[in-house]
């Protein structure tokens, strides 16, 4: 116990000495460490070159570009939005300073409140109306394609209500996709929840409508086994090859598992379509102890 004791005041001796001999200097891009004491003989000077910006100059680093780089994005969909949302929403008490805020919620603000769609986009209840947008986002509650954990049903409202949190601006990348797209919330697939197959063809009805407009689906699942009908509504209203990158540690590519065409099965049959040609299909972070050999061998 002495013994440990004196070795751990040696080693708090020893570190405290360390931060008083290291001296740090930066110059521009380039750090140098000065190390001085008894331990070492004379001094020795180490110089490293660091690739990061100068941090004494903003102006080179990646926030500052940012920063620019917003000011060139428009405020056009932002201020229409407020203009709508004052007209739908009602001017607010004559006691708000601000008056740009309705007294009823109507667009973005506040987060905790509205009726949640994804990132608040506009909801379009008329189905036939999605062509007017870039992207559609569509949600498929369903889990009856699981083997063992259910309630992926509840999916597409978790990410709603998730997503109410951000705004449609990204600082690093520099873009708003209120001003630079048109993105609209199209509600969710009527699924089926005893019958797999019957949600499989509402699903693909719903993505291929969607496509079919001229507007890219965003899919908020849901099962894996969605994967399959998603791609075949895709492959049904175009002639060009698809392609699929698919995430996961699980192969899903088995014919069948539980005598069902299940999570563990859509690229398997989205394989076989015509226009999706397994070479296509690019699987990424496949591994570890839930592979089913059955998966493997196909």
């Amino acid at each position: 116990m002495t013994a440990s004791i004196g070795n751990l005041h040696r080693a708090q001796r020893f570190v405290a000495q360390s931060r008083k001999l290291l001296q740090t200097r930066h110059d521009g891009a380039r750090k140098t460490i000065i190390l001085g004491g008894s331990s070492i003989s004379g001094q020795q000077k180490q110089q490293y070159r660091f690739h990061h910006p100068d941090p004494f100059n903003p102006k080179t680093t990646m926030g500052w570009r940012a920063a620019l780089k917003e000011a060139e994005i428009p405020l056009t969909k932002f201020n229409q939005e407020t203009e709508e949302g004052l007209r739908l929403g009602l001017p607010g008490a004559s006691s708000i300073d601000d008056k740009t805020i309705p007294t009823f919620s109507r667009g973005e603000l506040p987060h905790f409140a509205g009726i949640n769609t994804f990132l608040k986009a506009p909801y379009i209840e008329d189905a036939k109306a999605v062509g007017a947008y870039d992207c559609a986002v569509v949600g498929v509650p369903f889990d009856g394609g699981c083997t063992y954990r259910a309630g992926t049903r509840f999916g597409p409202q978790g990410i709603r209500r998730i997503s109410a949190l951000y705004t449609p601006y990204n600082y690093e990348k520099g873009i708003d996709l209120r001003e630079q797209m048109t993105l609209c919330d199209i509600g969710d697939v009527f699924t089926i929840p005893a019958n797999i197959e019957k949600t499989f063809d509402q699903i693909s009805n719903a993505v291929g409508h969607i496509a079919s407009n001229g507007t890219m689906p965003i899919i908020l699942g849901g099962d894996h086994s969605i994967g399959f009908p998603t791609v075949r509504g895709l492959a049904s209203v175009t002639t060009k090859n698809i392609g699929i990158i698919h995430v996961d540690r699980h192969a899903d590519i088995q014919e069948k598992d539980l005598d069902e065409r299940m999570h563990t099965t859509p690229y398997f049959h989205a394989t076989n379509i015509p226009n999706v040609r397994p070479k296509n299909l690019v699987q990424i972070g496949i591994g570890g102890w839930q592979v089913p050999r059955p998966a493997v061998s196909n």
